[in-house]
């Protein structure tokens, strides 16, 4: 079955072209989270061949993937909020969590959207705690358009350079995996030492 649905995303990217990446990344954004690299690396490797721009490209993949990533914050403003402010008690999770979490976005809602975005398994939920905890929309759009933008930029690159070997691609694709990580670990190192920097100035 994921087979099939791999196979029916490669040919939505050849047949629909832009608005192909476009739909695909918002569903990837959303609810479906199939890996960004099925869409993005072929499409790198058709703009090597001419048959696609680089631009148009990158310009879709971050359009689509906010479109996904506000149906998760909205869902969760909407539907996520008052459930859990209503029934959250009977889940453990009381009013005095919620403004802990709220506290928390307020505070460091910015970087952890954006490393968030960065991470596999994570891109697709981080948009949820935003939406919970009311995080500003204009802060939301910037931060996930970043990272967004950045892995985006990362798998059309790698299609686009050797997107004709595929052994060549599933090599370095753990190793732009790996990178991501390290580049994750270390914003979040350089995040925490600026903080602390602040608090002593202060």
């Amino acid at each position: 079955m994921l087979h099939e649905a791999v196979d029916w995303i490669l040919a939505t990217v050849s047949s629909w072209g832009y608005a192909g990446i476009f739909v695909m990344m918002a569903i990837e954004s959303s609810f479906f989270p199939f890996p960004s690299e099925v869409v993005l690396i072929p499409a790198g490797y058709l703009a090597h061949q001419g048959k696609m721009d680089l631009i148009l490209i990158l310009l879709a993949s971050v359009g689509g993937s906010l479109v996904g990533a506000f149906f998760n914050y909205g869902f969760a403003l909407w539907v996520g909020r008052p459930f859990l402010e209503r029934y959250g008690k009977y889940f453990f999770i009381r009013p005095a969590l919620l403004h802990q979490a709220d506290a928390f976005f307020v505070k460091h809602g910015a970087i952890s959207t954006f490393t968030g975005r960065l991470i596999p398994g994570i891109r697709q939920l981080i948009s949820l705690p935003a939406g919970l905890c009311r995080m500003t929309i204009p802060t939301f759009a910037f931060y996930t358009g970043l990272g967004v933008g950045i892995w985006s930029i990362v798998l059309i690159a790698l299609g686009y350079f050797i997107g004709g070997n595929e052994a060549l691609i599933k090599n370095n694709l753990t190793l732009v995996t790996l990178a991501a990580l390290i580049f994750v670990g270390l914003t979040l190192v350089g995040y925490v030492v600026w903080q602390r920097r602040q608090a002593a100035s202060s």
